[in-house]
């Protein structure tokens, strides 16, 4: 028996063009450099969501801790709306949640998200929860492996969320080349499945004709020769990432053997991979896995969307790739879904899915 994805919701906070961030902010902030311009122009976002408009409020020289009391403040609504949607997607209560996954790497506190979810959303009181901090973007996969389990295990409907905040990490004004690029990619999000198990009968949901993703199976390489390439680092003004440009090189190292071996264990190859997934680290991250799969150029469209329309947002950045290729139709014929992210460690995370075929009726 498997799990599998029955709800998705997203909640986003407003959007901002990302020209107004160059001209209502960076352009300042970076001294006008001209190579910190053609990072931006040459990020592939046209737009990204944040809580914190740096147009609007300068937070890089805030404290640690004032940018955590004030992810409290942002991430309870934001995730709470994103949980609600998905909960509606999949038709499911308060009472059928048996866990509870929150993952996030741009903020913390105790009692956390997770708990101050819990109560917001009249979960059960014995409901496990789980908080899953500072993996990165890759995050969503092995928390999506993690709850997957429990939900075989358990035959309890599950829900995980992904919510990051990176605009409360705005770094003070540098030259350093790897803190433009983080700049011009990343945006906020919240996004959250419903997981059950594969074979349970639930009730129809009326808002959504989504097809249900299996989970099939799950693969992952760490690289710890490359660990110093990227990093994400606690300082007294926030978090601030190291991103070497030789992050895609590594990734063209390892991508495609790793894919390849987790198609063939569970008989299939790359031509039978209906869509992909994948994180959109940066333009070059998706050209690189283009390139190393041999795919048409069409085959990242997604994630070349959800790029240009929401940046990197970290861990939940998958997840609304998933999200397009599902409301977009790319799914309709069913058949194998490959999800693919990356991050420190150099980590390699990929997730094997199946949709099936529409018209899909919940089980």
């Amino acid at each position: 028996m498997t799990a599998a994805i029955t709800g998705l919701g997203a909640a986003l906070p407003p959007a901002v063009d990302q020209q107004a961030l160059w001209d209502g902010f960076f352009r300042r902030h970076f001294s006008a450099s001209r190579i910190a311009h053609r990072i931006f122009a040459g990020s592939g976002v046209r737009r990204r969501h944040t809580v914190a408009n740096p147009a609007d409020e300068d937070l890089s020289g805030w404290s640690t801790a004032a940018r955590m009391r004030r992810y409290a403040r942002e991430a309870q609504p934001l995730g709470h709306e994103a949980v609600r949607a998905a909960m509606a997607d999949a038709g499911a209560t308060p009472d059928d949640i048996g866990l509870l996954t929150v993952v996030s790497c741009t903020g913390y506190n105790t009692p956390g998200l997770d708990i101050q979810l819990a109560a917001s959303l009249r979960l059960r009181p014995d409901t496990q929860r789980l908080l899953v901090g500072h993996m990165g973007c890759y995050a969503a996969l092995p928390a999506l492996g993690s709850v997957a389990d429990f939900v075989v295990a358990r035959r309890r409907a599950a829900v995980l969320l992904c919510l990051e905040l990176t605009s409360l990490h705005t770094q003070p004004a540098t030259a350093d080349p790897q803190q433009v690029v983080s700049h011009a990619l990343f945006g906020d999000a919240a996004v959250a499945l419903v997981l059950r198990p594969q074979d349970q009968k639930v009730p129809a949901a009326p808002t959504t004709h989504r097809p249900g993703l299996e989970l099939v199976d799950i693969a992952a390489l760490t690289d710890p020769a490359t660990s110093d390439h990227m990093t994400w680092d606690v300082t007294d003004l926030g978090f601030r990432m190291g991103l070497s440009p030789r992050v895609p090189q590594v990734l063209a190292e390892h991508v495609r053997p790793v894919v390849k071996d987790l198609l063939a264990r569970n008989g299939l190859d790359l031509p039978d991979v209906r869509a992909w997934a994948v994180h959109p680290g940066g333009p070059r991250i998706l050209d690189t896995v283009r390139r190393e799969l041999d795919l048409p150029p069409h085959a990242l469209a997604a994630s070349r969307s959800v790029l240009a329309e929401h940046g990197n947002c970290s861990s939940a950045t998958v997840l609304l790739v998933l999200d397009r290729l599902l409301a977009d139709g790319t799914l309709t014929a069913g058949g194998p879904v490959v999800a693919m992210a990356f991050g420190p460690g150099l980590t390699l995370y990929a997730a094997l899915l199946s949709a099936p075929p529409a018209p899909y009726v919940q089980r």
